[in-house]
């Protein structure tokens, strides 16, 4: 496609918005940024320096956090004031730790105008939660992925064993319901649907059938 175009994909935590996000990236040959990884990287720089997630801690180390993301044939590198920290930031503590710094307004502000820098002049996709409604409510095509609990606790606790950790199964669940509490009751940018958004219920759609389906919707708008 030659005109440049933005696809904005939010919904809750193992919906598959970063499956979808990554694999139309590579179909689509178009930048794929991450910016889930943003606030991990964001929230693994407070667990990991023991600093407790008040809003005064989080300002008061904003200038502290260069966060960058760079992209090979791998996939997404993330890297925290010049350290490779990728594999790192996939645990639930982490995860957690997202959430809460998340809530801030002005590390909010900080990413989400580092996301838009990198979108200038490029066509992109990108997921989160407050993606279609703040960073981008002009998207040429926004999406809203939803999924049973259930099976949103199961692709965790899978996604979790192949990076060699063990949980159970009710941890997990119940660590999605608190998040998604978070998320969508949050005072800045909660999580919520676009009222122009698409919603994709993933449940019962392999991760084939979700690309497709969303790109039979772009093609609709472009």
């Amino acid at each position: 496609m030659d005109k440049k175009f933005i696809i904005a994909i939010d919904g809750s935590a193992a919906t598959g918005k970063s499956v979808l996000a990554k694999e139309l990236a590579k179909r689509l040959n178009i930048l794929y940024i991450d910016t889930g990884a943003m606030y991990r990287a964001a929230g693994y720089y407070f667990v990991t320096n023991n600093i407790d997630l008040t809003n005064e801690n989080i300002e008061a180390n904003l200038d502290k956090l260069n966060i960058d993301l760079k992209y090979n044939s791998e996939g997404t590198i993330v890297y925290l004031n010049g350290e490779d920290i990728t594999s790192k930031i996939r645990t639930e503590e982490i995860s957690m730790a997202a959430s809460d710094v998340s809530k801030n307004k002005k590390i909010r502000e900080k990413l989400v105008a580092l996301q838009r820098k990198m979108a200038d002049g490029e066509s992109v996709v990108l997921e989160g939660r407050d993606i279609t409604t703040v960073v981008f409510p002009n998207a040429d095509l926004k999406l809203f992925l939803t999924a049973s609990i259930e099976i949103r606790a199961i692709r965790r606790k899978r996604d979790l064993a192949k990076k060699g950790q063990e949980v159970d199964i009710e941890e997990v669940r119940k660590s999605l319901e608190k998040r998604d509490l978070q998320d969508s009751t949050r005072e800045e940018s909660p999580l919520k649907q676009a009222e122009d958004a698409v919603v994709i219920d993933t449940t019962s759609l392999t991760n084939d059938e979700t690309v497709d389906m969303a790109i039979k919707l772009l093609n609709e708008r472009i």
